[in-house]
C-alpha cells in the first residue's frame, strides 16, 4: 500500500461524535410561567404562575356535575360537556371566589335558621 491509500473510508472520520445531552422533558419549578423567561423577576413569575394555573384548571359543573367548566373570559365561566354546555358567572381566576363561597354559606344558615324559626 502506497501513501495514498486509507484505512477508513473517505468522508468518515476514526472519532465518535459527542454524545448530545438529554434534553429536558419539562420545567422543574417555573411550570406555565416559563414563557416569561428571565423578565419580570422570579418573585411575580411565582405569583402570576398561581393566577395561571388557576385560570387554566377544569372546575365541576353545578348543573351536570362533570369536570368541565372551563375559563372564556375575565369573570366568564363555560361548561364545555356535550349534554350541558351552560355558561355562568363566577371570579375572575376562580369559577368561585371566597367572597362568594361566604356569601352561600350565609344565606344557607339565614334560610335553616328561618325554616328553624317557621317550625317551633
Amino acid at each position: 500500500q502506497g501513501p495514498t491509500a486509507r484505512a477508513t473510508p473517505v468522508g468518515r472520520s476514526r472519532r465518535r461524535a459527542p454524545a448530545r445531552a438529554a434534553m429536558a422533558k419539562h420545567t422543574k419549578k417555573v411550570g406555565i410561567t416559563g414563557k416569561y423567561g428571565t423578565r419580570y423577576g422570579a418573585s411575580l413569575r411565582k405569583i402570576v404562575k398561581k393566577y395561571e394555573i388557576q385560570q387554566r384548571t377544569r372546575y365541576a359543573c353545578a348543573f351536570c356535575g362533570k369536570n368541565s367548566v372551563r375559563r372564556v373570559a375575565g369573570g366568564i365561566w363555560k361548561c364545555t360537556s356535550k349534554t350541558c354546555r351552560k355558561t355562568m358567572a363566577g371570579g375572575c381566576w376562580l369559577l368561585t371566589t371566597g367572597a362568594a363561597a361566604t356569601a352561600r354559606t350565609t344565606i344557607n344558615r339565614l334560610k335553616k335558621a328561618k325554616g328553624d324559626a317557621d317550625e317551633k
